[in-house]
């Protein structure tokens, strides 16, 4: 189990110092992420000033762009970091993407992101072995590549791609064609044992693979003072009343305080929604131990379920340095 560290949402001129301390600490991959930022522009300056630590989107929406964009912003990322990139995708949902991003929503989502993957691999081999472009699918012909357009081969081509999910759809696709899965936060080891770990074998096993083949990425929430738990159940009320993550609920029995958040958050009254999330609902969503404990824990609770961990806390140069080196000693010791 790899330990890996978030990148806060800062401008691109704090990255290389970040990246610098993220490596020095000896985190496995620094993430990004697309909210208030582009989410691949600092996986450029983080390759540039880092030699061994990995980087990757966690995640970069995927119906916001073309493959072919994707490909390309890939391929150089992988080129330049000599093989350290990973492309990680996310759909968002729907009325982000059409009312954020001015972008059509599919009618299958698992169908779409199934061809940016295919168009994105087919984009890959072109430009590696000569391979000649010609997809044809539902959503995508893409049949054109000229020698002015072809990005060339590179010295690192096979590119890991991860996709997120909440529900089985997305996790048997990633088990089907992808080398990793990013566990959304809002999760339990309940949720991931019962509903995500046997779709993703599904998809395994559909393609004629074995766990070991995929990557299982989480980033759970943890508390290990008061303020964090007040924080983890603010966060947990948050995503617990968005329709889509109702079936995290709904495993729990909790489907009808799912329902009950999802109306205060319709209405605006967010303060009125931690105080739906109790405190067992809380222990299954947050990992709540204490500092000396913590690598210990994390293991355990998510031993033969994760592959690599990211805290949803930020790593943050300058604020808590010793803690999180006391972490990386500890869980990797």
């Amino acid at each position: 189990m790899k330990l890996d560290a978030a990148l806060p949402p800062v401008p691109l001129k704090d990255i290389p110092s970040i990246a610098k301390a993220a490596e020095e600490i000896g985190f496995a991959a620094l993430w990004t992420q697309e909210t208030q930022h582009d989410p691949f522009l600092p996986c450029t300056l983080i390759a540039e000033h880092t030699s061994k630590m990995d980087m990757g989107t966690a995640i970069a929406v995927s119906f916001a762009r073309s493959p072919a964009n994707l490909a390309y912003t890939a391929w150089d990322l992988a080129a330049q970091s000599e093989g350290r990139f990973i492309l990680g995708l996310g759909t968002q949902v729907k009325a982000h993407i059409e009312r954020r991003f001015g972008m059509p929503w599919p009618e299958s989502v698992t169908g779409k992101l199934r061809e940016q993957i295919q168009v994105i691999r087919a984009f890959w081999d072109a430009w590696q072995n000569g391979s000649k472009l010609n997809f044809r699918g539902e959503y995508y012909k893409i049949t054109l590549m000229s020698p002015f357009f072809n990005a060339g081969a590179i010295k690192n081509p096979n590119i890991p791609i991860y996709i997120a999910g909440v529900n089985t759809g997305l996790a048997r696709l990633a088990g089907e064609l992808c080398e990793g899965f990013h566990a959304h936060p809002f999760n339990s080891s309940h949720y991931m044992n019962e509903i995500i770990l046997p779709a993703i074998e599904e998809g395994l096993q559909k393609s004629g693979r074995k766990r070991g083949d995929i990557t299982v990425s989480m980033t759970p929430f943890v508390a290990t003072t008061p303020e964090e738990v007040g924080f983890a159940r603010m966060q947990a009320a948050f995503y617990a009343s968005t329709p889509s993550y109702k079936s995290v609920m709904d495993l729990h029995g909790w489907g009808e305080t799912a329902e009950k958040l999802s109306g205060f958050a319709a209405k605006g009254e967010w303060h009125e929604m931690p105080m739906l999330i109790t405190d067992e609902m809380l222990n299954e969503f947050c990992l709540m131990t204490t500092q000396e404990n913590l690598a210990d824990d994390l293991k355990k609770r998510f031993d033969g379920i994760a592959d690599r961990i990211t805290l949803y806390t930020p790593f943050v140069p300058g604020e808590k340095d010793a803690w999180w080196k006391n972490l990386e000693k500890s869980f990797n010791q």
